[in-house]
């Protein structure tokens, strides 16, 4: 009699065993579940974005302008967005320097060519994490009929919930020599300096809307 309480208590207790194992399991599995992709999207916020430029001008002062239409996409899995893809265009014929003449001189073949080539675009190659919320974004970059590969300095100012969605926010700069793209006016000064000069740093200030799903 006593072997066969003996025998059954054993039973019970490798009973109670793998179901606490199997318990044990079903969680760990959980986790990895769920720290596996976020699989977020994003679309530029137009009212709260700003696409600006700026070049030297007569060698001694420097020109800004900005372009006001444009679009832009932001979509990534990996919750530290190594894996992000980004697209953006802009509309030539938006370009404003807050004069009607040198707007309509950006416009013409001795600049973008607009009637053309109404649009520049960009696409992203990759997107690298560094420090401080710091990344690299490397990409091509199209104006006019010329595609060249550019890289952006990204600084991440993260992410804010509010009562409409969440929002995100970047800034990313480079510099472009305008030349490589085709922008050929070089009228020169009398002193022999390019009236307007070849390097044209790009700030981009850049709000994202999360897309719900």
């Amino acid at each position: 009699m006593k072997n066969y309480y003996l025998i059954a208590a054993s039973l019970v207790s490798i009973t109670i065993l793998s179901a606490f194992m199997k318990k044990e399991d079903k969680t760990v599995l959980n986790t990895k579940t769920s720290s596996a992709s976020v699989g977020e999207k994003w679309k530029v916020d137009k009212v709260h974005t700003t696409i600006k430029f700026s070049v030297s001008h007569m060698v001694v002062a420097e020109q800004e302008g900005s372009f006001k239409v444009f679009d832009g996409n932001l979509d990534y899995t990996k919750a530290d967005m190594s894996d992000a893809k980004i697209s953006f265009s802009i509309d030539i014929n938006s370009i404003s320097t807050d004069n009607e003449y040198r707007d309509k001189h950006l416009k013409s073949d001795d600049f973008f060519n607009a009637e053309k080539f109404p649009s520049a675009t960009f696409t992203s190659t990759s997107f690298k994490p560094k420090k401080d919320n710091k990344y690299e974004l490397k990409g091509n970059l199209t104006i006019r009929d010329v595609t060249r590969p550019v890289i952006f300095e990204v600084t991440y100012g993260g992410v804010h919930k509010t009562s409409k969605g969440e929002k995100a926010g970047f800034k990313a700069v480079t510099t472009i020599n305008r030349i490589d793209y085709n922008l050929k006016w070089d009228k020169v000064t009398e002193a022999g300096g390019l009236v307007v000069g070849k390097e044209v740093e790009i700030v981009a200030k850049l709000e994202f809307d999360k897309i719900i799903q």
